[in-house]
């Protein structure tokens, strides 16, 4: 354990030990002291999940405990694999609550105006020694639930001016079995909303790299609740997009859908809606609801390092050099950057401005579900 007198008030710790009971030794020696408050995770869907849940609970004691599994992890060394990487909050900076929500299909305004009411509730009156601050909400949702939407909104509306982001879990691209933590065990078809506290600056943020083109594709047929488009422009929707590419069905793969992806305009913003995979039938099943009647557009990533340096400096120009960044990265943006062989340079990026994450099946950004964004929170040094 370190020192009860150490004075951080974000710790990392990270292990890419294939033994769970190891990589959680390692964890908490690196975080545990007198002060933690609460200990976020993030691992690759290779461990095995009931041991090492009953490893951290070993390691950690009675220290609350969140996290996901994940498509890549965001380490200290930068983009990751096979790992486990963790943030331990100090109390004397952050006063942290989590809730599991176990029941994602029925789940209502109501329902999360209760649980965001008891979270603030909880830290008002757990935490009433602590300075007051301003709060930020994270929710980390099942990938493959096919709820983010629904749940979203209600927490949308329930937070009010609360500013909200999160990832959906994933399985390193298996499309399996994702898994978010919380309560001490892997939750599948759930929820973990998280409501934090901090006396610290802090901005939540999104961000994303892609610029539209002048291709446009209706959606004629679809069914909202499984994702899956049936036809664009009246025509099987794989074939359609195919075509656009001047592409064979057979040639789709998540490469093709990292650097070709599609978008809905909402207002002035685009919001891409990324592709999941090609069905049998030559439909397509995509990460985020796509509904009939919808105009998808066409989009054409841009370098996305340029759109991360430029966020972060004006980020940073408000509240002055990161503590932590707490960041949600798309795991289609990882998949291009792997393809135009960037990994090194990113990783840098990340190490520079100290960002630990995941890479996720989807982003959460004040209610709405996203894909191939970077989102997250900047925390400002003490």
């Amino acid at each position: 354990m370190l020192d009860p007198h150490v004075k951080i008030p974000v710790l990392t710790a990270m292990s890419d030990a294939a033994d769970v009971s190891l990589a959680a030794k390692t964890l908490a020696t690196a975080l545990c002291h007198a002060e933690l408050e609460c200990v976020v995770f993030f691992c690759s869907a290779e461990y095995p999940l009931p041991e090492l849940a009953a490893a951290l609970n070993n390691a950690f004691g009675e220290t609350p405990l969140v996290g996901c599994t994940t498509a890549g992890e965001i380490t200290p060394r930068g983009y990751d694999r096979g790992s486990i990487v963790a943030l331990g909050f100090d109390r004397r900076w952050f006063s942290i609550e989590t809730a599991l929500i176990a029941a994602l299909d029925d789940f209502s305004l109501p329902q999360a105006q209760q649980q965001v009411d008891q979270l603030i509730s909880q830290i008002h009156q757990r935490h009433a020694v602590v300075q007051p601050g301003r709060f930020f909400a994270m929710t980390l949702l099942d990938g493959l639930s096919s709820q983010e939407e629904l749940v979203l909104v209600a927490l949308d509306s329930a937070l009010g001016s609360i500013a909200h982001f999160g990832g959906s879990a994933g399985d390193d691209i298996q499309l399996a079995g994702t898994h978010v933590f919380v309560n001490g065990a892997f939750h599948t078809q759930a929820a973990a909303l998280t409501l934090v506290r901090t006396s610290l600056d802090f901005e939540v943020f999104t961000t994303h790299h892609m610029q539209s083109l002048a291709h446009k594709l209706v959606v004629t047929a679809a069914d909202p609740d499984s994702r899956c488009v049936y036809e664009l422009n009246a025509e099987p929707a794989a074939q359609v997009y195919a075509d656009m590419l001047g592409l064979h069905p057979q040639q789709l793969n998540p490469d093709v859908f990292a650097l070709h992806p599609l978008a809905v305009k909402l207002g002035q913003e685009y919001y891409v809606r990324s592709i999941q995979k090609v069905n049998p039938d030559l439909s397509l099943t995509f990460y985020c609801a796509v509904g009939n009647g919808m105009v998808l557009t066409a989009m054409q990533p841009q370098p996305i390092l340029p759109d991360l340096e430029k966020r972060f400096a004006d980020i940073e120009s408000r509240i002055g050099k990161p503590l932590i960044t707490l960041g949600c990265d798309c795991f289609l943006r990882r998949l291009e950057t792997e393809h135009l062989d960037s990994l090194d340079e990113a990783s840098s990026f990340f190490r520079h401005h100290r960002v630990i994450g995941f890479n996720t099946y989807g982003e959460h950004f004040d209610g709405v579900h996203i894909n191939q964004t970077f989102t997250g929170v900047v925390i400002g040094e003490a």
